[in-house]
């Protein structure tokens, strides 16, 4: 039985998220900070008269913060009925595709915690990550 995928770019990889786990994609243009929260934690963001936690994904990867310049998109996802934007470079697609396969054992390490299994989009394989796992950050990804 197929599955639906949302595909998106984070830190320029081509990247799948359980499009179950995805409430809608924004652009997120004003963040306000939050004093002493992870790095990761870019901030909070107002949608629709809630607040949400924004993630910064390149950070919750270990990968360094993104750039932070005008209008940025992010897909929406809730984690222990708490709602989270994740930042992304952009979000490219929604697929129809077979249940994932395993993951495959040279994953880059800053991917490897965050990784689902792989699926596939014509001949690519594409990495798919696990949204909760970008919400805990790199400590709980290096655990």
């Amino acid at each position: 039985m197929n599955s639906l995928f949302l595909i998106a770019r984070i830190a320029g990889e081509t990247v799948a998220l359980p499009a179950a786990d995805i409430g809608s994609v924004v652009e997120v243009e004003e963040i306000a900070p939050v004093p002493r929260v992870p790095p990761h934690i870019a901030g909070l963001f107002a949608l629709r008269s809630r607040v949400l936690t924004v993630v910064d994904t390149r950070a919750a990867l270990g990968l360094g913060a993104m750039a932070r310049d005008g209008a940025m998109t992010a897909i929406i996802t809730d984690h222990e009925r708490q709602s989270y934007a994740l930042l992304v470079d952009e979000v490219e697609d929604v697929i129809e595709a077979d249940p994932p396969e395993a993951c495959p054992a040279l994953v880059a390490p800053a991917w490897r915690n965050a990784a689902q299994g792989t699926i596939r989009r014509g001949d690519e394989a594409i990495l798919l990550v696990s949204p909760a796992a970008l919400v805990a950050g790199p400590e709980m990804l290096a655990a």
